[in-house]
């Protein structure tokens, strides 16, 4: 009864060579501030993959993957100390449904979070990466950060929102996008199929630019007004034939940021949700000039979990998910990888 499964991460290596290993290990136990999550789902995400093949490396291995995940509090630590997380802290109780997003912890005292902005903080934790995650029947969560779910969502629907639905929120926010506008989302997979439905709540144009043609068809299942091809070598692709307001590019593909100011207005922005992306060609300067803005989205604060996890239960958002048990997280990123999945694939405990 002490032991549970987990898929940790202990090399990097190719999706294909399927490197994570079913494995058993004690059950971790919470100390001060600390929960203990019997994990029912976690949400399988890009940055997983890129963890898995050395794109970004956590500070050490093995570790286990996964940071959108929904779980139940079975055991709780000692309360923090007063004036830290303590509001947080004592709505929690054992039995509670929480979610597990990539921000794991921050300091609380750098110029960043004091700010609101802990999403910066230099002593920044993220879940499955410094700290294990939820490819795992249990693991531990720092409850300041632990997000409660709304009760209209399920727990399968609410695994994407999780990362996907939090981190593409933000960067609607940060492309300052406004009500009506034409907005361009570059990639189709996870995030974008949930900001697309924002979008639409919003009473603003959807344009999805994918390679995939069961991508496009999914975008314009969702509402997208239109939806073309666009191939991550930087061709041009399609064109809607308007200038769009704003676009977010979700594809980890440098050679797309120029492809895509050439499709924004002046004065427009254009926001890069991609915690790693390949080189940005050199690109001439008339593509940036007449005021447009190139700005990145790093990570997300919990104050945007708690607006998006309000906002997802209000549209309702409705995620498209493919489930996996945990013993096929290999196969689930792999899916991922080569985009044979519409929406995101959960692995199920």
């Amino acid at each position: 009864m002490n032991q549970m499964r987990a898929m940790p991460l202990t090399a990097h290596h190719p999706a294909e060579t399927h490197p994570l290993t079913l494995s058993e290990r004690n059950i971790p136990h919470p100390t001060r501030g600390e929960l203990l999550l019997r994990v029912i789902l976690c949400g399988v995400c890009h940055t997983d993959l890129h963890t898995l093949e050395g794109d970004i490396h956590p500070p050490k291995l093995p570790v286990v993957p996964g940071h959108q995940v929904v779980g139940v509090v079975e055991e709780m630590g000692e309360p923090l100390p007063g004036g830290t997380g303590v509001p947080h802290y004592e709505r929690l109780k054992v039995g509670d449904r929480v979610g597990v997003p990539w921000l794991y912890s921050a300091c609380g005292t750098c110029e960043f979070c004091l700010r609101g902005l802990e999403n910066l903080c230099p002593n920044a934790k993220f879940t499955g990466f410094h700290v294990d995650g939820g490819y795992a029947d249990y693991m531990i969560a720092d409850a300041r950060y632990a997000l409660p779910l709304p009760d209209a969502i399920s727990d399968e629907q609410a695994a994407p929102l999780l990362c996907a639905g939090i981190v593409g929120y933000r960067s609607l926010k940060l492309a300052d996008i406004q009500p009506g506008e034409r907005v361009g989302l570059a990639g189709f997979g996870a995030s974008a199929h949930l900001c697309l439905q924002v979008l639409n709540h919003w009473g603003c144009d959807a344009f999805v630019f994918t390679r995939s043609a069961g991508h496009r068809a999914h975008a314009r299942e969702l509402g997208a007004v239109w939806a073309g091809a666009v191939e991550d070598n930087g061709d041009a692709g399609e064109t809607p034939g308007v200038a769009l307001d704003r676009i977010v590019v979700f594809a980890p593909v440098g050679a797309l940021v120029p492809v895509m100011l050439e499709k924004l207005r002046p004065g427009g922005t254009l926001a890069l949700n991609a915690i790693h992306m390949s080189p940005i060609p050199e690109f001439p300067y008339h593509l940036l000039w007449g005021e447009r803005t190139v700005r990145s989205v790093a990570n997300a604060t919990r104050q945007d979990g708690v607006e998006f996890l309000k906002l997802a239960a209000e549209i309702p958002i409705r995620a498209t998910t493919t489930v996996y048990p945990l013993e096929r997280a290999n196969e689930a990123l792999l899916d991922m990888k080569h985009s044979r999945i519409n929406g995101e694939a959960v692995l199920m405990m």
